[in-house]
């Protein structure tokens, strides 16, 4: 036991350590989004998936592979396109011949078959094509031929979407946006911060980024978050925010009542509180408190709760929805 605990405080210091050198390596690259930084960080050390929703041209991709370098996994990135197919993601079979001069089938493995997985502009490809994920995030495995293959750890899905009203564009299934941990919003960034990314790649080639850790690493900080402590009335409060977000249910604020058509599941509970301890240790603290489940509730929630026709014709989005849940809900 005493051994366990001394690894464990061995690899939380290795993470402390390693907080600013993975903020001076993302800055070659990266200028600003220092939370929306966090919050891919965050996914990462919980073991979840992220989806991140943004204009084009916001460094979204750019943003994925760095963070794939520093942790120095095995990335693969695929262009979703209306024409893209099931098997272009997860693999196919075909006929080979051996040595011995029989044919036989032999699975070859798709892109999905790596570390990091960076499914770009998701959202560009039917829900057929989207449905060929749901396995690998969910088990961390592929079938195909009634065969399965495991997948490598550690595994995530990191996909950018571009926002619903731009052309070309499928909603993503409420099955398939459930099985992201977080729904990172990437916003234009401010006057100061273009000009420096403009001077920045206009000038001259950024430094390589660094690796800093390693996929044992990786695996080892997932086990560290998920032994990080954290109040019953803390994970009663997260039960709370999520339930409260579900329409026509007994306690459930009236504006919620007449705004939202679908609310959040037992998921979001479990991954406000993840994301939260995750978030904790991210900080340099040992301990979840309610800031960081606060911190954590936007991300966790606003591709979990799905507002109606009145909502949109009265101009409430999901996030105000949200923050009012936030306000409303007492500790």
């Amino acid at each position: 036991m005493a051994d366990q605990a001394l690894q464990e405080q061995e690899v939380v210091e290795k993470l402390r350590a390693g907080r600013q050198q993975i903020d001076r390596e993302l800055s070659k690259v990266i200028v600003g989004q220092r939370e929306i930084i966090e919050q891919v960080l965050i996914t990462l050390l919980a073991g979840g998936h992220c989806l991140i929703t943004g204009a084009p041209g916001l460094a979204k991709t750019l943003l994925v592979k760095s963070i794939a370098q520093i942790f120095h996994l095995k990335f693969q990135r695929i262009q979703f396109t209306p024409d893209l197919m099931p098997a272009d993601i997860t693999g196919t079979e075909i006929l080979e011949e051996t040595e011995s001069g029989k044919r036989e089938m032999v699975f070859v493995k798709g892109p999905v078959f790596a570390n990091v997985l960076l499914a770009d502009e998701i959202n560009r490809t039917p829900p057929k094509t989207q449905a060929a994920l749901l396995e690998a995030m969910q088990e961390h495995q592929v079938t195909a031929a009634g065969q399965r293959y495991p997948l490598e750890e550690p595994f995530f899905v990191l996909a950018t979407q571009n926002p619903i009203e731009m052309e070309g564009t499928y909603p993503l299934p409420e099955a398939q946006l459930d099985r992201f941990m977080l729904n990172v919003v990437i916003n234009y960034l401010p006057a100061e911060d273009e000009i420096t990314v403009v001077e920045r790649t206009t000038a001259s080639r950024p430094a390589p980024i660094e690796p800093l850790f390693t996929g044992e690493d990786v695996l080892a900080f997932h086990e560290v978050v998920r032994s990080v402590p954290v109040a019953r009335e803390l994970i009663a409060y997260a039960v709370k925010l999520a339930s409260a977000s579900r329409p026509h249910l007994p306690g459930t604020p009236d504006f919620v009542n007449q705004w939202v058509s679908w609310g959040a599941g037992t998921r979001a509970s479990q991954y406000l509180v993840l994301s939260a301890k995750a978030r904790a240790l991210l900080s340099g603290r040992a301990h979840v408190t309610l800031g960081d489940i606060q911190a954590m509730a936007q991300p966790v929630l606003r591709h979990r709760v799905l507002v109606n026709y009145k909502a949109e014709a009265e101009g409430m989005s999901v996030d105000q929805i949200v923050a009012r849940l936030l306000e409303t809900v007492s500790v």
